[in-house]
């Protein structure tokens, strides 16, 4: 099959991550693919902000910088059909983006199936974080691209729940975790080497880009005290939380027990997960699907993550993982604490989330063939209406 994926992400982060993983996935098993999308992120390293897109969001007003999303649609409608017209794609994958409709018009000017991921309700997501002036036109669009899509890929049912009430029929609407590559994360993975001071200690760990709603401070205080001198924590990122996570462990006395990585790149990821005994998530918004936990779960990592709807999709408490009650620091304390004084839990609990990745097929590869099975239903859809 050829498939014409279309994406506007311009920073290279764990979102970047899905589209090489399915990317890589659709290719290894024979179908060909042409990407249309910015050429920045493709270029950069990990962890990259998205150059000159991030900085012209930071300093034009919301308004000026959303007017320029919407004129984007102009520049890659004309990409996309030079793209169809040279490249004769059977089929579109797109990566839902707010403001981005030129995907839709494509498809349907060219009588294309299109597949549409989402991985966020956009609308709602960028109204709580960041504010939204073309509130009404930006409402529109998310719900122009949901409806008009042939089929909807959200990546939760707590997100399948939200684009449904858009109006989107149930039997348009597939939910596809996010996946894990379980050749690279896997109970044999070999650790990374970690500072002198954890060797011979329990090593707590956090992976991702740590923000002060995470609370790893806290984590910090938690470990302090002489009595629990055998914890290490590792966080395996960088981010604006840093400066906090690093005072409070001078404060406390417990900078020799706490590690902070900085970035690190994607090759580097499976081993230092590896080397964790105790994997955290300590919060996470109501709908995503957290790539860390499924790689945490691969690499046969005892989990301990917030009692919600989304992340009981992939975890269930006292099976593989502990939950704790959802912004309760008690809850999320005494579950760290339970889970180091107990090493037959820690491995009961990473054991069985290793065996779910495969029993449950949570990897990227079965991902993309769910998506050529969908790909293949809609093609059919679309030949019974020309015959029609």
């Amino acid at each position: 099959m050829k498939i014409l994926y279309h994406h506007r992400i311009a920073s290279k982060d764990g979102q970047y991550v899905h589209v090489e993983e399915i990317v890589k996935q659709l290719k290894a098993q024979g179908h060909e693919i042409i990407m249309v999308c910015p050429k920045i992120a493709q270029s950069a390293a990990f962890g990259s902000s998205g150059g000159f897109v991030h900085d012209l969001k930071n300093k034009l007003p919301g308004s000026i910088y959303e007017l320029l999303e919407l004129l984007y649609n102009l520049l890659i409608f004309l990409k996309l059909t030079k793209a169809i017209i040279t490249e004769k794609p059977d089929v579109i994958y797109e990566r839902y983006n707010l403001f981005t409709v030129a995907g839709i018009w494509a498809a349907k000017l060219f009588k294309r199936p299109l597949l549409l991921e989402v991985n966020a309700p956009l609308f709602q997501e960028r109204s709580r974080f960041n504010g939204i002036s073309l509130k009404h036109i930006a409402k529109a669009t998310e719900n122009y691209c949901w409806k008009e899509a042939d089929h909807v890929l959200p990546v939760t049912q707590v997100l399948a729940d939200i684009v449904k009430r858009t109006g989107v029929p149930e039997n348009r609407v597939t939910v596809i975790p996010n996946g894990v590559d379980t050749s690279r994360f896997n109970p044999g993975t070999p650790p990374a080497k970690l500072p002198l001071n954890a060797e011979d200690r329990l090593v707590i760990g956090f992976v991702g880009f740590c923000r002060e709603w995470h609370e790893l401070e806290r984590v910090v205080e938690l470990i302090a005290p002489a009595e629990l001198s055998n914890l290490f924590l590792l966080i395996v990122g960088d981010g604006p939380a840093r400066p906090m996570i690093e005072d409070t462990a001078k404060a406390l006395g417990a900078a020799d027990r706490v590690h902070l990585t900085g970035l690190i790149s994607r090759e580097q990821m499976p081993s230092f997960q590896a080397a964790i005994d105790i994997a955290l998530q300590p919060a996470v918004v109501d709908y995503a699907s957290p790539l860390k936990i499924l790689e945490y779960m691969a690499s046969g990592k005892a989990i301990i993550a917030p009692d919600q709807e989304n992340i009981k999709e992939l975890l269930t408490n006292e099976k593989n993982a502990l939950l704790f009650r959802k912004g309760d620091s008690q809850s999320f304390h005494d579950a760290i604490t339970r889970l180091a004084a107990d090493t037959k839990l820690r491995s009961q609990l990473g054991n069985a989330a290793a065996v779910d990745i495969e029993s449950r097929s949570l990897s990227w590869d079965q991902n993309a063939r769910r998506i050529i099975k969908l790909f293949e239903a809609n093609m059919g859809a679309h030949k019974s209406r020309s015959l029609a």
